[in-house]
């Protein structure tokens, strides 16, 4: 096996994923108010490879650690991963920072739940479902019976952001299969690959359907330049969750995500003016 259980090691590379993530989530947001999300998935992406080679070359491993012994492994991991982020980043422009975080606390909820039914790790249920109320509770000012346009694209919003929470709950399940047999370098390595030619897909599919969320647009400097910057820190975290896996169990990392409310609290607060509404600081407690 390729894993050792250093804990403090894991939950260190952990929260400072979290950070450089909620980070990343700031600089889409900003973004998505120009580009579309399967383009701004696309920049994410194809961004990353830099800090990616490098790692690899700093390693040593840029020859050998690109062997994946489970290829399907990865273009799952890659297939879900990819449609995560393209949810997440259609509802952080359609919703604030704080309320997008929370929504994503659904995340190590269902990880834990995939962890117990794939992976036959133990987990306690009543705090899944204590969890899942608090979920529930952020959600339900979304769910309004007709409203103005301005609401409804708020509920789409809070729904594709569940949406990459199932998802990414996934991703994590598929990521402790994967560390078991392949490197840390071969995982983030093809899923940077696997993401950057699906969301690429989306520049033709969009010319040929002609539908707004999937067609790209020609970005000013300044945002080139945020999705860019996005990319790059997206790589650092990419690389630090997915080592964090190699030195602890998921359902003991699961947790830590939630240390991402107090990070986009602050800079939601800073940035957007973005202030947590009562049902998002409750729900987000209950988790």
């Amino acid at each position: 096996t390729m894993t050792e259980h250093r804990p403090g090691r894991a939950i260190a590379l952990k929260l400072g994923a979290v950070f450089l993530f909620t980070v990343m989530s700031a600089i889409i947001k900003t973004a998505t108010e120009t580009v579309p999300a399967a383009q701004a998935v696309f920049f994410r992406s194809f961004f990353a490879f830099p800090i990616i080679i490098l790692w690899l070359w700093q390693q040593g491993d840029l020859r050998h650690g690109l062997q994946p012994s489970n290829l399907m492994g990865h273009v799952w991991r890659g297939v879900f991963g990819t449609t995560a982020m393209g949810l997440t980043f259609g509802g952080l422009s359609l919703l604030p920072l704080p309320e997008v975080t929370a929504i994503g606390y659904a995340t190590p909820l269902f990880t834990v739940v995939f962890a117990a039914i794939f992976l036959g790790e133990r987990v306690r249920l009543s705090a899944v479902v204590v969890g899942l109320v608090g979920v529930l509770i952020v959600l339900f000012p979304r769910f309004t019976v007709g409203g103005d346009t301005v609401s409804q694209m708020a509920t789409m919003g809070a729904l594709m952001v569940l949406g990459a929470s199932i998802m990414r709950g996934l991703v994590q399940i598929h990521v402790r299969r994967l560390v078991q047999t392949d490197s840390t370098a071969a995982i983030v390595f093809f899923f940077s690959l696997t993401a950057t030619v699906l969301s690429f897909l989306t520049l033709p599919l969009g010319l040929v359907l002609d539908w707004g969320p999937l067609v790209w647009v020609a970005p000013g400097l300044g945002v080139c330049a945020l999705l860019i910057v996005a990319g790059l820190i997206g790589g650092v975290a990419q690389i630090m969750i997915t080592a964090s896996y190699r030195f602890g169990p998921v359902s003991m990392l699961a947790p830590f995500d939630y240390a991402s409310m107090i990070f986009a609290t602050i800079i939601g607060g800073l940035v957007f003016s973005e202030v947590p509404t009562p049902a998002i600081l409750i729900g987000a407690g209950l988790v």
